[in-house]
């Protein structure tokens, strides 16, 4: 929340405490309603003033402040179906591929409208210029782990090579690698948790331009 809606909301209610004491209103606080976070409730007093000489405000004697650092900002976006997402950050991108969309069960062997998918990230990573890609695959926990480090393994084979196919550039660089069901992004105990985690993500640095 931004310093002027809260000073509105301030406002308003020292503007309302007034009321009820001019024509017998019954409460200051009236309009909070139900799911306001404790301790940012409407108030009727004045802000508490701040003394800027206040040594306990001060950096030590010989203190100094931190290096400033730029804040890693990520944006996620999820078609509807769930079956791919995008994650962004200020270095890198990530796409993550339900393994449903890209294998039959149990199989590493890539469907019909799995190309398509993988093209179409492979664009993206020509857009940003990226040299270096990783793939990695990733199962749920059904199964035993050993099967699962295989086949997750397999998957990331596939994808990366269809993108090997796509990228021509010989620049390009490869760290294919398959967890298994290590690092689950969803809940194993329901299956809609187990679909978010049988999936293969393909990640890159983002372009400085």
């Amino acid at each position: 929340m931004t310093g002027t809606p809260r000073l509105a909301l301030t406002l308003t209610a020292a503007t309302v405490m007034v009321a009820a004491n001019l024509f017998g209103a019954v409460s200051a606080h009236a309009a909070d309603g139900p799911g306001v976070p404790p301790g940012t409730e409407a108030t009727a007093t004045a802000p508490v003033e701040v003394d800027p000489n206040d040594p306990d405000l001060k950096i030590p004697d010989g203190g100094t402040l931190a290096e400033p650092k730029v804040l890693d900002i990520k944006q996620v976006v999820e078609d509807q179906s769930g079956d791919e997402r995008r994650e962004d950050t200020n270095a890198d991108v990530k796409f993550a591929l339900q393994a449903e969309v890209l294998f039959g069960k149990d199989s590493a062997k890539l469907g019909t409208e799995a190309k398509a998918r993988i093209s179409a990230i492979a664009e993206e990573i020509k857009t940003q210029n990226a040299t270096k890609i990783r793939v990695f695959g990733f199962t749920d926990n059904l199964g035993s782990s050993a099967h699962g480090d295989v086949l997750s393994r397999k998957r990331a084979d596939a994808v990366q090579n269809v993108l090997d196919q796509e990228l021509t550039d010989s620049n390009v660089t490869y760290e294919v690698r398959g967890y298994g069901e290590q690092y689950p992004i969803a809940d194993n105990s329901s299956e809609t948790g187990r679909k978010k985690n049988r999936r293969v993500e393909v990640s890159f640095p983002r372009s400085e331009s």
